[in-house]
């Protein structure tokens, strides 16, 4: 397959090891976590650091990707976080595990995935001809990598300790930097002229504005990030934790991975007139998770519940990126890209840090229903939308120079 080039190979090794990782890293939290005494409210909260920081500098991250050499801050990024990763896995390691440090290295993480995030977009087109096809692959090589990730987490665990899960994952991104140094990418579309800082995070925050279809989808998943997504990570793992243990909610995670690849596989083959409303159509089935939680359902149930949350997410998140990616001009790709991702994930450390006490006032069971309903109510809305639902597929990126460049 013509995507199979030089770099793109590079490009996705980068994309499965630090897949691998941050798959592995729900689970290390978690467990680690609850064993030094800490509840669901302590697991949300660690994740919230990492959700404000991440979508609060997002942005900034989309101007800077667009002003100067995109994988040169991915790189810097990804060593930042082998730094800080390293740090957490000798806390539990020695046994000395602080809650407000876990959460400093948390919201230092989500800086550098601010950085980083943003390149993501405008490198894909700049690698591989065929945009649809590439995301598809990198989204079965990650769900494969999920398959892996909270299975080998909970291996570890048993092996070693969770210290030995967060060294690894430092190593995941020591691996991403490395195959990021060696990419040899087609020059990418600037501005016309180098304008102020402020100036072009207004430009980024205009050209998103003027695109409904890109607010129109961000506007419904903030809602989604207070009411499912935020919650649904830390009451669903404190959920199975408590009742069945560690190893089985890395078990389950690993169902989940491998309904990602089917999803990703899927999205390979199939290529809709109409890509948002076949994704939203497919996200109808995102809510079986949270009720089949909340239900109490057999634990085979909820596994089916989890294959089915990871095939459907893998194929909306394909055909989104590459509408994202080919709708877009690259010179302010970066910072589009940016504005929805901060937009999308805004309210997540909201939902994650609401989730303890909603579920003490209410109960888990109660938040996670009412998690199922937005969910479906949210695709609802997609479809009903015009400009969501509309979008006509492009078949190839926007062109850019050919020019290759190093450094």
């Amino acid at each position: 397959m013509r995507r199979w080039n030089r770099d793109f190979t590079l490009f996705f090794v980068a994309r499965a090891a630090a897949r691998l990782g941050d798959m592995m890293l729900p689970v290390a939290l978690a467990a680690g976590l609850i064993r030094y005494g800490y509840g669901v409210g302590a697991v949300g909260g660690a994740m919230a650091a990492f959700s404000a920081c991440f979508a609060g500098f997002v942005i900034f991250g989309g101007v800077i990707a667009d002003r100067f050499d995109t994988r040169a801050v991915m790189v810097a990024a990804d060593l930042t976080r082998v730094v800080t990763q390293s740090s957490v896995a000798v806390m539990f390691f020695a046994g000395h595990v602080v809650f407000w440090q876990i959460c400093l290295v948390g919201a230092v993480n989500g800086l550098c995935a601010a950085l980083f995030q943003p390149g993501i977009a405008s490198t894909i087109p700049r690698i591989a001809t065929d945009v649809q096809g590439a995301n598809s692959v990198i989204r079965v090589a990650e769900s494969v990598m999920g398959v892996a990730g909270p299975a080998f987490a909970g291996l570890l665990i048993g092996v070693t300790s969770v210290g030995g899960v967060f060294a690894v994952h430092a190593a995941t991104y020591l691996t991403s930097a490395l195959c990021l140094l060696g990419l040899r990418l087609r020059r990418g579309e600037r501005p016309a002229k180098r304008t102020r800082f402020r100036a072009d995070l207004v430009e980024g925050w205009r050209e998103f504005r003027a695109r409904g279809w890109v607010w129109g989808v961000i506007l419904v998943w903030m809602v989604l990030m207070i009411t499912t997504f935020g919650p649904l990570t830390p009451l669903v793992a404190t959920e199975i934790i408590t009742t069945h243990g560690d190893t089985a909610y890395g078990l389950i995670n690993s169902i989940g991975g491998a309904g990602m690849a089917v999803g990703g596989l899927v999205a390979m083959r199939l290529r809709p007139h109409h890509p948002l409303r076949a994704g939203a159509i497919a996200m109808l089935g995102y809510g079986l998770l949270p009720a089949m939680v909340a239900v109490g359902a057999p634990i085979w149930l909820v596994g089916l519940g989890f294959a089915v949350t990871g095939g459907v997410q893998t194929f909306w998140s394909v055909m989104w990126a590459t509408s994202i990616q080919t709708q877009i001009p690259g010179s302010i790709l970066n910072r589009i890209h940016a504005y929805e991702v901060a937009g999308s994930l805004a309210m997540m450390p909201v939902g994650q840090a609401l989730a303890g006490p909603a579920a003490g006032a209410l109960g888990a069971e109660p938040v996670l229903l009412i998690g199922a309903v937005a969910a479906v109510a949210g695709m609802a809305a997609l479809l009903l939308a015009p400009p969501v639902r509309d979008l006509g597929r492009a078949d190839g990126p926007v062109r850019e120079g050919s020019t290759l460049v190093r450094g």
